[in-house]
């Protein structure tokens, strides 16, 4: 007779990323934006992320190393488009308040 086995992952490899946008206004369009992307592989890769005093934190783990750094690289990219996005919206709209 066969017996199922349940195989748990163990988060061996984790780290950290923290972003001061020194805006709580900033940091919440960032999480809105980038918390519709969940991961592709959420059996071997956990992200949390949250906003507090205008700073996005978000906590990677994986089951592999190379899960970690796949998904870390792929949410910086994201994360840098999304940053420069909203950087430059905000100076149009500062620009147009300013001449106002």
């Amino acid at each position: 007779m066969a017996s199922a086995v349940e195989t748990k992952n163990t988060w061996e490899f984790s780290c950290d990323l923290e972003v001061d946008y020194k805006s709580e206004e900033k940091a919440n369009i960032i999480y809105s934006s980038l918390a519709v992307d969940k991961e592709l592989q959420p059996d071997k890769v956990r992200r949390v992320m949250s906003v507090v005093d205008g700073k996005l934190s978000v906590h990677f783990e994986a089951v592999e190393a190379r899960f970690l750094r796949a998904s870390y690289s792929a949410f910086v990219d994201v994360l840098t488009l999304a940053t420069k996005t909203i950087e430059q919206f905000s100076e149009g709209l500062e620009l147009q308040q300013q001449n106002a």
